[in-house]
């Protein structure tokens, strides 16, 4: 059964039972539903906090608390613009401010289409090959404003 035939009821009652209904798990409890539905909607944190026996300010309050989680809809594909220091004195701005325009979304915002979903990270921890794109977790280094096209195109 694929993501498409299942409904989130469904996803969280298997990501629930893999933990045994386990509250102290919670964190890895939402990870797990957030792979699986690309976010965080409000039905399953409310399943989630019903099911453990917690309130569900606890649940979206874990949910809230880390950056890692997002209660918005996600795009298939992560785009994360390293904006630390050498990335930035290398002309990272200016490769976020192109996958802006070519993607016609902001940072933090994911497109109308659903595909992509673009965000900016203070340091991704390889400062030697900036400026640094992550796209669904591949790391592209020395990335230029002229190759943002191309890494679009690539993830179609």
């Amino acid at each position: 059964m694929t993501l498409d035939t299942r409904s989130k009821a469904e996803v969280v009652n298997i990501v629930l039972a893999k933990y045994q209904n386990d509250s102290s798990m919670l964190v890895g409890i939402l990870q797990d539903i957030q792979a699986e539905l690309n976010y965080l909607p409000r039905e399953a944190l409310e399943m989630t906090a019903e099911v453990l026996s917690i309130p569900l300010s606890r649940v979206y309050s874990v949910a809230t608390f880390f950056k890692a989680f997002s209660l918005k809809p996600r795009g298939r594909h992560g785009i994360h613009v390293c904006m630390g220091t050498a990335c930035h004195v290398r002309g990272a701005e200016k490769v976020l401010d192109r996958f802006q325009t070519e993607l016609c979304a902001c940072a933090g915002e994911t497109t109308p289409d659903m595909k992509f979903t673009l965000e900016t990270v203070n340091c991704v921890g390889a400062c030697a090959l900036g400026p640094v794109v992550v796209v669904d977790g591949e790391y592209e280094g020395q990335v230029t404003a002229e190759k943002v096209k191309s890494i679009i195109e690539g993830c179609k």
